[in-house]
């Protein structure tokens, strides 16, 4: 009818249906049922963005990220010709053959849960992070960000058993040192130090010895630039005795520890806990600024970000129930938000 508005073409999301459990009598091509009550294999068919996804995930190819590829940087008030804010353009520093493209394919985490047996956490999830762009894992509490975040960082605990595929580069291997850092969600300073003495501490150990003095301290120099502490540089850290640097100063102290060794990959467990709407576009700007700027792959988990935190993330993997809602472009979820 004319007097209807019509509702913009997105896909919708359809449960998929049981997976089924191996049967003695299968060919002998199937796979065994797992600890979690089915095949690892997904029988439904389905693929990203909806529905746990299927084994046939195909990880993306590597197309690492052009000298030219710069960070959208937001410097005023004006437009572009496609509608957007006018940005500044900053170089990237990465050689292209440097980036690391992490994807994972029909993953599955379970934990001992004592006589009620293995408890599934995660369930035949799939994705993938490329370099140069910050993907967020999302979803409700107990949904398991902090699960594949850990599981993709190498560091489940002995309790857990985990199958299924995590890919570098289209290759199955571990991370080396130097590789990838991981941000824990608590900050683990020591409060009597300034923020200039942690930092250049950090760099005395994590450097190779092969840096004279003078190159790790101009590391730590750098790193305090370019996470925005120049300022705080010579000001205690404080904790619950003594007052210090602010939360957000914190966060970014505790990141500036992990990316001295300039790592390709880097793993943030919520940064934006316990900080408000401008701390926390603070803190994320600045990982997003990085990324770009160093064609580093950035994956975090990040619990009810603010619209402007959200506008700054490239990808989105939404959890629900320790499967896959949602996994596509953040932008995406636009359509999605108006039904």
């Amino acid at each position: 009818m004319a007097d209807q508005q019509l509702l913009p073409a997105v896909p919708r999301w359809k449960p998929s249906p049981p997976r089924q459990q191996s049967q003695p009598d299968d060919a002998a091509g199937d796979e065994a049922a797992s600890d979690l009550g089915g095949s690892l294999r997904s029988t439904d068919g389905a693929c990203l963005p909806f529905g746990s996804g299927s084994s046939s995930f195909p990880p993306p190819s590597f197309v690492p990220v052009l000298p030219s590829s710069s960070l959208e940087i937001i410097v005023g008030n004006g437009v572009d010709g496609r509608g957007a804010p006018a940005v500044a353009r900053e170089p990237s520093l990465r050689r292209v053959d440097q980036g690391v493209v992490l994807s994972w394919e029909d993953l599955w985490v379970s934990a001992d849960g004592g006589k009620a047996g293995r408890v599934p956490i995660l369930c035949g999830v799939n994705g993938y992070a490329r370099p140069g762009e910050v993907l967020a894992i999302m979803g409700p509490s107990g949904c398991g960000k902090s699960t594949l975040l850990d599981a993709l960082a190498g560091r489940l605990g002995s309790n857990v058993s985990q199958k299924g595929d995590i890919l570098i580069n289209g290759r199955r291997q571990k991370l080396s040192y130097g590789t990838s850092a991981y941000v824990t969600q608590d900050d683990v300073l020591m409060t009597t130090l300034t923020v200039r003495e942690a930092v250049l501490y950090s760099a005395q150990l994590q450097l190779p010895s092969s840096m004279s003095a003078a190159a790790k301290r101009d590391r730590a120099e750098e790193t305090l630039r370019e996470m925005g502490l120049e300022g705080a540089a010579d000001t205690r850290i404080g904790g619950w005795m003594h007052k210090g640097i602010s939360g957000g100063q914190r966060r970014r102290v505790s990141i500036c520890i992990e990316i001295l060794t300039r790592p390709a990959l880097l793993f943030l467990d919520e940064p934006t806990s316990g900080l408000d709407s401008a701390a926390s576009y603070h803190v994320v700007s600045r990982i997003a600024r990085l990324a770009r700027r160093e064609g580093m792959t950035v994956v975090t988990a990040v619990h009810q970000p603010s619209t402007e935190v959200y506008g700054l993330f490239h990808g989105l993997c939404l959890l629900a129930y320790g499967r896959t809602v949602f996994f596509g472009p953040a932008s995406d979820t636009n359509q999605v938000r108006r039904l």
